[in-house]
Parts: C-alpha cells; structure tokens; sequence
C-alpha cells in the first residue's frame, strides 16, 4: 500500500464517475483519500478493486450534516488531517421548463449540490484554515456559465458553486488555503442516468453524435489543480468536449471531401 505521502484528501460523491476516478488516480499518485458516498456497495467495490491503495471507505450523505459531522469525527487517525476537499457530490434530475417544473427534483439538487456542499465545507475547511494550508476544488458545470433550455434550478445550483467559489479565495486570502473550481461539460458518466430516471436508451441519446470527456479528464484535472506549487491558486477550469462549443449546443458533423469514400466522422 502506499504510505500516502503526498497528504490525506476527501472526495464526495466517490462512488461513480469523477469521484471515482478522481479518488482512483489520487490515491494511486501518493495521496491518502477518504472516499465519501451514500452507497456502500459501490465503496466496497472501489477499495476491492485497489487493495493496493491508500483509501477510507465513508459511508455518509452530504445532506445530512449531523452524519457527516460524526463520520468524519471517527474517521481513522491516518486519515483524519485532512489536506484538501473535493466537492465532487452533485446531481441534475429533470428536464423540465421552469414554469411546470417538479419541486422534488429542484429541492434533490439543492439540498445536495449547494446544502451538501456547504456542509462539507463547513465540517473540514477550517481544519486547513488552522493547517494554514490545503486546497479546496470545487466540482461545478458549464450550466452555471451557459443556460439552456430546461437547465434552469440545477444550473443555478451550479452558479451558486462558481460564486462561492471565488467568495471563498476572497475570504481565505492569507490562509494559505487555494480555491479552484472545474467546469466540465458534457461527460459520458452515470450522471445522464441519474438525470433521466435510470432510462439507459435517454441517456444513452444524450451522447449520440460526439466523444464526450470521460470521468478522467475531470480526474486529471483535479489532480494538476492539486500538484501546483503553493504560489499558485488556478481559480477556474472550464473543459468541453471539442464537440460541444457552449451549452448544450454541439459543432454540426464534420464531413470527408468528396470523393474519400468516407461518411461523418465524430
């Protein structure tokens, strides 16, 4: 195993998708990570499948700040100084116009993506405050730069992470402590899935037509934002698909010349 070096990280929202990979490539670079989500079976999965590697299964919703304020309290000496918080749990649910939209699925996606945040944040980030040094990265999406039809209550719950996000370098300036936020845009991960009420064709059709980013290029993100030297604090991150140009708009195919023998190619 390794002896995670390199500091301990708690990453939200670990059991699919960014967190997953994030928690994957971190742990395996040299970091100690506390793999926090509500499934428990995906977390034993995660750690069946790196035996190797340096991380602490946490079975916990972000919405409930009291559960999350006793697990992280009995988290394992190892891995209880923690040195950087990822943001990572989050959901969309719904596509429709604000004016007939559900009331459950706008207070699932606040309740998680702003309220379940902010009690991450409140729980770990003034132990970094008190380190005098650590990283905050937040998870955010391009819906909170670009709108788009039936975007509305979760990319407002987005807007919400990018301004925080900047609030907080406002008010953590002489902490030692850095801010960054990761924009993605569309990413082939279970979040599709979890958008369309488990329907795999719809999700699958949200993809139909381009190479969307994998759950690594935001991994990979996350990480180059982490291994930056102390003098220097990447305040955002905004990464598409080249397919995708902004929104949920995307580039017309590209065609062959005529005459290659060659259809659409994405």
């Amino acid at each position: 195993m390794n002896d995670g070096n390199l500091g301990v990280v708690f990453v939200s929202g670990a059991s699919s998708g960014f967190g997953m990979r994030t928690t994957e490539l971190l742990a395996g670079s040299g970091y100690r990570v506390v793999a926090a989500a509500r499934r428990r079976d995906r977390l034993e999965d995660l750690c069946a499948r790196n035996p190797a590697l340096a991380v602490c299964p946490l079975e916990v919703d972000v919405r409930d700040r009291e559960g999350l304020a006793r697990s992280i309290h009995r988290l394992p000496a190892d891995f209880r100084d923690v040195s950087a918080v990822i943001n990572n749990a989050g959901l969309s649910k719904g596509f429709e116009p604000v004016q007939s939209g559900v009331w459950g699925n706008w207070h699932e996606m606040i309740e998680t993506n702003v309220v379940g945040l902010l009690n991450v944040t409140e729980l770990l980030l003034p132990r970094l405050v008190e380190r005098g040094s650590g990283h905050v990265v937040n998870i955010g999406s391009i819906a909170g730069n670009y709108p788009y039809l039936g975007g509305n209550v979760y990319a407002a719950t987005k807007a919400f992470v990018h301004q925080l996000t900047l609030n907080m370098r406002a008010d953590l300036h002489g902490t030692g402590v850095r801010v960054s936020c990761i924009a993605p845009g569309k990413a082939e991960t279970e979040f599709a899935l979890v958008r369309h009420d488990g329907d795999h064709e719809r999700a699958r059709e949200t993809y139909r037509g381009i190479t969307p980013l994998d759950a690594d290029d935001v991994a990979e993100a996350v990480a180059w934002c982490l291994s930056r030297p102390p003098r220097v604090n990447i305040n955002m991150i905004e990464i598409m698909p080249t397919d995708q140009p902004f929104g949920l708009s995307f580039a017309p195919p590209r065609t062959e010349p005529a005459g290659t023998g060659k259809g659409t190619h994405l």
